[in-house]
């Protein structure tokens, strides 16, 4: 077993884990997180999607050991209490989900995409979702959320 100390959505927690323990499992089993998915820990779909340090990774594919003295953000750390981001509220207004298995990696994929380019076009945002997978919404509005949040931010809303 290996202590690690981790900081996730705001609260440091310190715990003794196995070094093999993948960080979506510590989130989910250790920390109650279960906004952050178990797809299909291969890290071909995303739907564990996490910010790492504010950085997206999947994260199927990072040991807990590696978050030790990090940042994680997940899903369930993204609103402030009941106030939905833009990019939250651009994904229920432009209905860019149906089953919804997806939604917090996807989520958490488009909030990085943002910060890095807050008015992307129609061609950077395919581009940069292309590791998150949806087997339910063709991308179509999903695609029209993201840029609907970037049209937000840059109108003054608050950050995606």
């Amino acid at each position: 077993m290996t202590r690690i100390s981790v900081r996730v959505d705001g609260v440091t927690y310190s715990d003794e884990v196995e070094p093999r323990t993948l960080l979506v499992h510590y989130l989910r089993e250790s920390l109650g997180k279960t906004g952050t998915v178990v797809g299909c820990d291969t890290s071909n779909c995303g739907a564990c999607t996490v910010h790492l340090d504010g950085r997206s990774v999947k994260s199927c594919n990072v040991l807990a050991v590696q978050a030790d003295g990090h940042e994680v953000t997940t899903i369930e750390g993204l609103a402030d209490g009941e106030t939905l981001t833009p990019l939250q509220e651009a994904f229920r207004d432009c209905h860019a989900l149906q089953c919804g298995y997806c939604t917090p990696g996807m989520i958490m994929q488009a909030t990085d995409l943002l910060r890095e380019n807050p008015s992307p076009d129609e061609a950077y945002v395919r581009q940069h979702m292309e590791g998150n997978l949806c087997r339910c919404t063709g991308y179509h509005n999903i695609v029209k959320a993201v840029l609907q949040a970037a049209g937000a931010t840059a109108t003054g809303g608050e950050q995606a």
